[in-house]
């Protein structure tokens, strides 16, 4: 405990081009940029037991939080819905940079946020594989349906040329993952453990394992809230309104989405006699979907769980 409460927590603000910190009740405005980083943590060196808070900021905050982990200092990135929430409730509205800064320090002190863990590298590369792919793929479902309408014949010839040419681009990406994977041997023996629950393909497989890494390593409590699939409670006194999902990564419950509709359909599977005992009890099948989801990232949960546990042993009863 006391070595919890002795953690200096700076808040740091990340924007495309500068980086806001807030340390000690002093403001520092610095560039977002390798020197930038580098005086940042010349100043934080100043100061034992120094832990950063900053949000997540779609992307502009991998440089610096890269740099301070390989430099070996804490950094949380939080949620930033939660950081403003926390704002809120303490009667901050106005918004700046300087502000930001100072309410991260004090989110950190008040809620002591543990450590991010380093991205790893190879889940990056697949991440970003898995998100470009789905990029395409939405573009080509776009297209596709443009051409399905009547349009004059020139735009007619200009989206079939479209959609041939994102067809190779999904081609592409997809044998990229393919080699990304052969590349990285703990996950693809991962995904070939998901591959063999029923109704998942490699790339449902990539898609949760790149979005959840914390998968196999969690309860399942803990799994559900992670992927927005726990229903949360709506109650007060004697009114109880109806549960709902959401939070989470959304990028996980999309990924699980079309497995559990395959699995819908797959009358003598476990998880498709189960939605069709839920619809049989008359639930609305969004819900009982919903259900579905649920027990299959339980399973995969449990799978990559038993899979680690036997890796183990396996290392165990090797010679030294």
């Amino acid at each position: 405990m006391h070595e919890r409460n002795s953690t200096v927590y700076a808040g740091l603000d990340i924007a495309k081009a500068t980086l806001q910190l807030h340390l000690q009740n002093v403001q520092y405005v610095l560039a977002n940029n390798p020197e930038g980083h580098a005086a940042l943590l010349k100043k934080i060196r100043a100061f034992p037991g120094v832990q950063i808070v900053c949000e997540a900021t779609g992307g502009y905050e991998k440089g610096i939080v890269a740099a301070l982990h390989a430099a070996g200092q804490p950094v949380s990135v939080i949620n930033p819905a939660l950081v403003r929430h926390f704002a809120l409730a303490q009667g901050q509205r106005a918004k700046n940079d300087p502000l930001d800064a100072a309410v991260l320090t004090a989110y950190g002190l008040a809620l002591q946020p543990e450590p991010t863990t380093p991205r790893e590298p190879a889940r990056d590369e697949l991440r970003a594989l898995v998100q470009w792919r789905d990029h395409v793929k939405e573009q080509l479902m776009r297209t596709v349906q443009t051409v399905e309408h009547g349009v004059p014949a020139y735009v007619a010839r200009q989206q079939k040329k479209l959609v041939a040419h994102l067809k190779k681009q999904m081609a592409a990406v997809e044998k990229e993952c393919q080699s990304a994977l052969a590349r990285t041997p703990l996950i693809q023996a991962q995904v070939r453990q998901l591959e063999a629950l029923d109704a998942v393909g490699t790339v449902t497989a990539l898609s949760v394992l790149s979005h959840l890494p914390e998968l196999g390593s969690l309860n399942r409590q803990e799994a559900a809230a992670l992927a927005g699939l726990a229903p949360w409670v709506r109650q007060s006194g004697p009114w109880e309104g109806q549960r709902h999902i959401g939070g989470g990564r959304a990028a996980v419950r999309r990924a699980l989405y079309m497995s559990a509709v395959g699995l819908a359909r797959m009358k003598k599977t476990t998880l498709g006699k189960f939605y069709a005992r839920l619809r049989a009890a008359g639930k609305p099948a969004k819900v009982a979907l919903t259900a579905v989801m649920r027990k299959l990232l339980l399973q995969m949960n449990r799978v990559l769980k038993e899979h680690a546990l036997q890796a183990q042993a396996k290392t165990k009863m090797q010679p030294a």
